[in-house]
């Protein structure tokens, strides 16, 4: 994860830092929508992204999955494309393996909240107190059964 993080860094630095010397070297190329898109950015910062992985094969799961910081929260979204099978007591959480067992053990994650919806983006707020670090992957995993439908590396 701190990897993912460095490489993402790097990227945001590289295309921040590039398009504010295109447009200080060419001044014709500045306008409202690139001062905007630049500033939004620097504001939202992504820590981490992976796609989702299937787990359980009668539980598919597949999309993007991201950490991002905005205004000083971080959160996890998923993108448009994220999509998992129905079951009850589906919930996200954080899993310290970047490879997440079909079972989890109660040690290795900590849930952030029921799962909103079983297709389409959604964000989940990450606890202040969570040490980003210490997990590597998020997971969509049905709490009842103990079986990990997916997740995604991060």
């Amino acid at each position: 994860m701190k990897l993912n993080r460095l490489k993402t860094i790097a990227i945001t630095s590289t295309l921040l830092l590039g398009g504010l010397g295109s447009l200080a070297l060419n001044p014709a190329y500045a306008s409202p929508e690139t001062t905007a898109s630049q500033v939004q950015v620097a504001a939202n910062s992504i820590l981490a992204s992976g796609d989702f992985v299937t787990v359980e094969p009668g539980h598919p799961t597949a999309g993007t999955a991201r950490i991002i910081v905005e205004n000083g929260q971080r959160y996890l979204e998923f993108d448009q494309t994220f999509g998992t099978a129905n079951g009850p007591d589906v919930v996200v959480v954080l899993h310290r393996d970047a490879v997440v067992p079909l079972s989890l053990n109660e040690a290795d994650y900590i849930s952030l909240a029921p799962l909103q919806s079983f297709n389409g983006a959604q964000r989940y707020a990450i606890p202040a107190n969570v040490d980003l670090d210490q997990y590597n992957s998020a997971a969509i995993w049905c709490r009842q059964f103990n079986i990990t439908f997916g997740y995604a590396a991060l």
